[in-house]
């Protein structure tokens, strides 16, 4: 259970994410989760959005750089050592997390939080032959 994210490539200048925020905005395209990676020249905006193809659409019109993928969306047990647990499951199944970061919608007793993997389909098997739960697009309602 994949869920899809756009990569938006981002000068780091002053009101460039707010520009893409806007755009999405006046578009009536909600953000669900985001993550913000720069350097001193551009930045890597990562967010998943209520309706990916429209997202990507407007942002190309605007010139932006617009990439889609997959992450996986994992609950966590919302305890010390949650997160740790989870690791240690896609460890022992040798998985590489390449980043991971959190999800605004959070059930109850527990942390949504998104991890991007090399090989996501090998991951979800090994999250959920061990009991995990998986999150995915359909479960949400997520274009």
């Amino acid at each position: 259970m994949k869920t899809k994210q756009i990569s938006v490539f981002v000068e780091n200048r002053v009101g460039r994410i707010m520009e893409i925020t806007e755009i999405l905005g006046d578009n009536k395209i909600n953000i669900r989760a985001l993550s913000l990676a720069d350097t001193s020249d551009f930045g890597i905006l990562r967010m998943i959005v209520d309706d990916i193809g429209k997202a990507v659409k407007v942002l190309k019109e605007k010139d932006f750089i617009v990439k889609e993928n997959y992450v996986v969306a994992v609950e966590v047990p919302d305890k010390p050592g949650g997160l740790a647990a989870v690791l240690k499951v896609l460890g022992k199944k040798n998985i590489n997390v390449e980043y991971i970061y959190a999800f605004f919608e959070q059930p109850q007793d527990k942390a949504l939080i998104i991890f991007r993997f090399e090989n996501p389909d090998e991951a979800i098997s090994a999250l959920m032959e061990s009991g995990l739960n998986v999150s995915g697009e359909e479960k949400r309602g997520v274009h």
